[in-house]
């Protein structure tokens, strides 16, 4: 399907369709995924965390992690040539590693959220990778393009808001959560003015992209209506023949209902949504889930304290055992009825987004 909409500009970097398929975690969004949406016009993003699971102790998780990285971004180079990203969470302890690797092997772009990068410029160096925050306020990208202008006299190349409605973690309180006056349509547009003071004060545009709760061509259309460059769109993947996760892991994107939707306390320090499983019952309940901690993976937390790994439990889900799982998944999984190829998914946005636009 052919796109009438106009192309997403990332500091000279052109994405045809302006769809940026979202980071996800553990292993959900790899460069298979990547490359097919790529492939499409849009772009692909790899996510980082998790690419250094060992199943027990792992004498060196950044070297592994590392490593994983590297062998995703080459072979989503070889399986495309189109536009690859990856997303790499503030709040990982080898958050820094990995920024430098995925400059190193020369990614299109770095999407970063889970905290604010202050010191993503300083990691990158030289290196033309452009630099994408995630913030969920006017106030948080205005603190960053302050940030960065001062320190190292460099802008945003383009600001991801994720809403409220997003899958994973969120960067919202959970009181926050339950304003229903608290919307991306609300959020985007105050964004959008927040970063168009720095843009023109440098005579350059920087792209301002919505997700969180992005469904249907229409919902694009309307963003870039509101002045959005592009929208970030993750949930929808996963239920794609390209989606590297368990088929088990897409049956329950398909039999979810609204009512299995929860909000959980995650080890990172942020509120997450997620599917009911067994896991979170028992989590709920109060039980103490006993882990031996072999990532080390976050900064924020604390293995004798938290009641159970998030990693494991990440791990456990991509692989299918949901038992012992938590599935990440945005506020629309519901409505999700079927599993298609990317290229049929991606024509489907595209051909709604025409007409509505």
């Amino acid at each position: 399907m052919k796109s009438i909409l106009p192309p997403l500009n990332i500091g000279g970097l052109k994405i045809a369709v302006p769809i940026i398929q979202g980071g996800m975690g553990v292993r959900v969004s790899d460069s298979g995924l990547a490359a097919a949406v790529a492939n499409c016009g849009g772009a692909g993003t790899i996510a980082s965390v998790g690419l250094g699971y060992c199943e027990e102790y792992c004498p060196d998780v950044v070297k592994v992690s590392n490593d994983g990285l590297r062998r995703e971004i080459r072979r989503a180079r070889e399986l495309s040539k189109g536009v690859i990203g990856v997303n790499i969470m503030f709040a990982l302890s080898n958050y820094e590693e990995l920024v430098k690797t995925a400059a190193e092997e020369k990614a299109d772009f770095i999407v970063s959220g889970a905290g604010l990068p202050l010191n993503l410029p300083e990691l990158v160096g030289e290196s033309p990778v452009r630099l994408l925050p995630i913030v969920s306020s006017a106030r948080a990208a205005n603190i960053i393009m302050k940030t960065w202008k001062r320190r190292y006299n460099r802008l945003t190349d383009a600001v991801v808001v994720e809403g409220p409605m997003a899958g994973g973690h969120l960067g919202f309180s959970t009181a926050e959560l339950g304003d229903a006056g608290l919307t991306l349509e609300k959020i985007v547009p105050q964004v959008i003015a927040a970063v168009k003071v720095y843009a023109d004060e440098a005579g350059r545009k920087i792209p301002v992209i919505a997700g969180g709760g992005v469904y249907t061509g229409a919902d694009i259309a309307g963003f870039l209506k509101m002045g959005a460059g592009g929208v970030q769109i993750a949930t929808r993947f996963v239920a794609t023949d390209e989606c590297p996760a368990a088929q088990a892991f897409k049956e329950a994107y398909l039999k979810a209902t609204a009512a299995d939707i929860f909000i959980i306390k995650s080890p990172v320090g942020m509120p997450g949504r997620a599917l009911r499983t067994k896991f979170l019952d028992r989590v709920f309940g109060g039980e103490t889930i006993p882990n031996k901690c072999a990532y080390r993976c976050l900064r924020s937390c604390n293995p004798t304290t938290v009641p159970y790994c998030i990693a494991k439990a990440m791990i456990n889900a991509v692989e299918g055992r949901l038992d012992d799982a938590i599935v990440f998944a945005g506020s629309n999984v519901s409505r999700i009825d079927r599993i298609m190829p990317v290229r049929e998914l991606m024509d489907e946005l595209v051909a709604q987004a025409n007409a509505a636009y």
